[in-house]
């Protein structure tokens, strides 16, 4: 059962599906400047479901790849059969009709469109997911999910447009740090993405600096938003828990183990896992600040 349960949740990737949806939650609470619940979870919902198709989609077409970095989430995804495809179109069904059930018609082109970039990432022959425009597709997979809740509440303010940019290239550089975990899988099928057209030492180091150069990004958003203190705490944690483990591997990423590749490759599969964290605090901790903003006797 448990091996069941874990299977499914990896072939839809709920942990980047809640990810999502405490994103669109925050996003409603920021363009609706109150404590709107209902269509937060609403929207939020539309968006997971959205998301769980992309993601079942993309495993179906990734299970040969997945048999030696995700061996379980592969026979899983095998195991599943024509199954896997009927979850794929259940999921889609699903978020377009609860799109087209809030009557705003740009609410289900938003939905379409993201599902729509979802299988340009993921199927043949398309496959945008082993070229090198890998984070422009995934800069929609933030993106689509703050336009949904934009046109649901038809404000297209600047600081809607900046919050959209914002998110979608946090997600496009969490697309690279995937990137050092599919390394092997994508270098033996000849992908090009930034990892396989740069060496991986290199690939490495400039997806760390991208990571770093986020932190402006998001204190932009609190600064934009007026969020409160716990928001900027919670980012610096978060900056603090990164340099950490960097101090911590320093010697495989600048000392003399630099060039053993087999540590560099765990090394970038740790920090691949890291960002999933890292990024998921931090949309919750949007989440949260955006609620908190409209809702302070809480703290109290």
């Amino acid at each position: 059962m448990f091996r069941s349960v874990k299977g499914f949740a990896q072939f839809i990737s709920v942990e980047r599906g809640f990810m999502l949806f405490t994103m669109s939650m925050g996003a409603t609470f920021l363009i609706e400047e109150n404590i709107a619940w209902l269509q937060a979870i609403y929207l939020g919902f539309i968006v997971f479901c959205g998301w769980s198709a992309v993601d079942a989609v993309n495993n179906i077409c990734d299970a040969d790849l997945d048999v030696k970095s995700d061996p379980f989430k592969a026979e899983y995804t095998k195991n599943l059969g024509r199954l896997g495809l009927c979850i794929f179109i259940f999921f889609s069904a699903l978020s377009i009709s609860l799109g087209v059930l809030t009557g705003i018609p740009l609410v289900t082109v938003f939905v379409l469109a993201g599902i729509f970039v979802g299988v340009l990432y993921s199927v043949p022959p398309f496959r945008l997911r082993q070229t090198i425009y890998k984070p422009l597709v995934n800069f929609s997979v933030g993106a689509v999910p703050v336009l949904i809740v934009a046109a649901f509440y038809n404000v297209f303010s600047v600081e809607v447009w900046l919050l959209m940019a914002l998110i979608g290239i946090t997600t496009a550089v969490n697309s690279l740090w995937e990137d050092l975990a599919d390394y092997t899988s994508d270098f033996n099928t000849r992908a090009r993405t930034m990892s396989t057209i740069l060496d991986f030492k290199t690939a490495l180091y400039v997806t760390i600096t991208l990571g770093y150069c986020l932190l402006p990004l998001m204190v932009l958003i609190g600064i934009l938003f007026h969020l409160n203190l716990l928001y900027f705490l919670v980012l610096a944690a978060l900056v603090a828990y990164l340099s950490r483990r960097l101090i911590q591997k320093r010697s495989v990423l600048f000392g003399n183990e630099k060039d053993n590749k087999e540590l560099m490759l765990e090394l970038g599969d740790i920090f691949a896992k890291d960002f999933v964290i890292i990024a998921i605090v931090q949309m919750t901790n949007i989440m949260l600040s955006s609620y908190l903003k409209y809702q302070p006797a809480f703290l109290g």
